[in-house]
């Protein structure tokens, strides 16, 4: 099927028209206390995800010491077991032996005492010799104060490590007078170098963001340094901190005690002012505790992201069997707090991801792990379809509502590419300016996914490439100004620019699409964007899916594979 190219412009003007509401991703910590325990009569199942994690129903929101012990992975996660909001706050415990089928168990962590009453918070696990988890985590005392506390598994023997303990020695970690005890949260996964573990926690002080550093002996009695581990000015709280090493040659993981000259870390913090996720690469240096982030890594707002779009509160861990390092995000609903009540759920965690540093030592890469591909189901391919301006071809046979979609496309010539104004530093602007109705020169050409027959809704996935003055410039949009007929939904133009080299012409581009979510993975896993969508036509079976140019150069489908995605075990 081929769109005309006056279709083209009519929708273009259409999206002139959508009203676009700015109310933005909901801050973890919002309170709806009209909401906080009130639970919908039914779970509605419309745009629920049907192989991203989430359970039955409820809030969910930051994932928390995600790990792999004795033959079984955990997830434990922020979850409101009362409502479909922010409040109530537990450690809920699912457990997997693959990362796709999940079961949930009993709440591991919950409120119970003066130094975690009024919440348990996020934190992180750690393996200790003698092979004994150990979670940290942050609670709110009595006194409205952030602080750090400690649980072990009340019987090594269950396979499940079902119950928890917390120790009479909490909390570990107060405040002292040199830290803002309202903003002293969320303690990495610990590790150690030299006799003494270490532990990173995240805070601010003014306006600097801060990764706070504390070493221990036996792993109970914590002092701070005289100097954070790092810190970056006019950045504001840096929550749910991770630390970890990347081995500079190859795609493997490291445990995170792990250091060498092969070796570089890095520090991702999740920021609370933007409500977007930021990492750096860099050096650690063992023997002053610093971190000293590389000249190539902005840091701060400007700085790299795991992902452009709705992603945040991230966590990696460590996966010794397959030698690999895994991250988990909270992609949080899109939609409004009356409607996620209504419906009886929000939130889901994306994909786990591997991650390792690409070949440049500039960025990281970041791929869905493979054992979802043991998901996929009725195959459709596309091999060397031309695409001239205005044409799309429809992707049949396949459940496009809950899919997952591999393409290439060749690019010929670059000669059209359109110049890139070096004022154009911010992607998301320059995505909501040129979407994907925009015409360009080579570009805008990608998917559109979530799409309805006629197009009255659809959430494009795309690139556009530029002409810059030493090189071109390779722009990627998931722009949900069009997912949606409704009009009381955040629909942003999520872009990132990506590092890619053109010289053979071919740019791939991945979609693992479910229902109200859209994850696209640009060039391999250099530019990575979660979009939440709501659609109203183009849900279950009317969605559609489609391949687009409308660019003036024309391009080729190398190859498009596309497959309906199974459902596994969910909770």
């Amino acid at each position: 099927m081929k769109l005309s190219k006056v279709l083209w412009v009519l929708l273009s003007l259409c999206c002139y028209c959508v009203i676009i509401n700015n109310n933005g991703v909901e801050g973890s910590h919002e309170v709806h206390p009209q909401y906080i325990s009130h639970q919908a009569a039914r779970v509605t199942q419309l745009h629920r995800t049907s192989y991203h994690f989430q359970p039955p129903q409820n809030w969910i929101n930051d994932p928390n010491g995600p790990m792999f012990y004795n033959g079984i992975y955990h997830l434990f996660y922020q979850y409101n077991p009362k409502g479909a909001v922010w409040g109530n706050i537990v450690w809920a415990h699912s457990i997997s032996r693959n990362l796709i089928d999940w079961e949930a168990l009993e709440p591991a962590i919950y409120p119970t005492d003066p130094y975690d009453i009024n919440g348990c918070w996020s934190g992180s696990a750690t393996i200790l010799p003698g092979n004994r988890p150990a979670i940290l985590y942050t609670g709110i005392d009595t006194q409205q104060r952030q602080v750090q506390n400690i649980a072990f598994p009340a019987n090594l023997s269950d396979p499940y490590l079902t119950k928890w303990v917390k120790s009479s020695k909490n909390p570990l970690v107060a405040p002292d007078s040199s830290v803002n005890a309202s903003a002293f949260r969320d303690p990495t996964t610990a590790w150690w170098l030299n006799g003494h573990w270490r532990m990173s926690v995240g805070g601010k002080h003014h306006k600097r963001g801060i990764a706070h550093l504390y070493r221990s002996r036996d792993f109970m009695k914590w002092v701070k340094a005289k100097h954070p581990l790092h810190s970056a000015r006019h950045t504001g709280m840096w929550e749910c901190p991770d630390f970890f090493p990347v081995p500079i040659y190859g795609e493997n993981g490291l445990d995170t005690s792990a250091t060498g000259r092969n070796v570089k870390h890095v520090l991702k913090v999740s920021l609370d002012l933007t409500r977007y996720e930021y990492y750096t690469i860099g050096t650690y240096n063992p023997s002053i505790d610093r971190y000293i982030p590389d000249n190539s890594s902005a840091d701060g707002w400007d700085g790299l992201r795991y992902d452009y779009g709705n992603f945040y509160a991230s966590k990696t861990f460590y996966d010794p069997p397959h030698n690999r390092r895994v991250l988990w995000g909270w992609a949080n609903e899109s939609d409004t707090s009356s409607n996620d009540t209504a419906k009886g759920w929000a939130g889901i965690q994306t994909i786990p991801r591997t991650l390792w540093l690409d070949k440049g030592i500039k960025q990281l890469i970041q791929w869905p792990i493979r054992e979802i591909n043991t998901l996929r189901g009725q195959k459709f391919q596309v091999r060397n379809q031309e695409l001239k301006t205005g044409e799309y071809v429809n992707i049949p046979e396949i459940s496009a509502a809950q899919a997952d979609v591999e393409v290439t496309f060749y690019v010929p010539s670059l000669e059209k590419a359109e110049e890139f104004d070096p004022s154009w530093v911010n992607a998301q602007d320059l995505c909501g300016m040129k979407g994907s109705t925009v015409q360009g020169g080579v570009g805008p050409f990608g998917l559109l996914t979530l799409a309805s027959e006629h197009l009255e809704e659809y959430t494009p996935v795309f690139f556009r490439i530029f002409k810059a003055k030493d090189k071109h410039k390779v722009l990627m949009c998931s722009d949900a100004k069009s997912s949606s007929l409704r009009t009381d939904v955040y629909k942003p133009s999520f872009a990132g620019f990506v590092n890619v080299d053109l010289k053979d012409g071919m740019l791939s581009l991945r979609s693992l699409i479910d229902h109200s979510v859209v994850e696209s993975f640009g060039a391999g896993g250099k530019t990575c964007i979660t979009s939440r969508v709501y659609p109203t036509m183009a849900v279950m079976k009317k969605a559609h899916l489609y391949a687009f140019n409308n660019g003036t150069e024309a391009v080729t489908i190398k190859k498009l594979n596309a497959w309906t995605m199974h459902t596994p075990q969910m909770n």
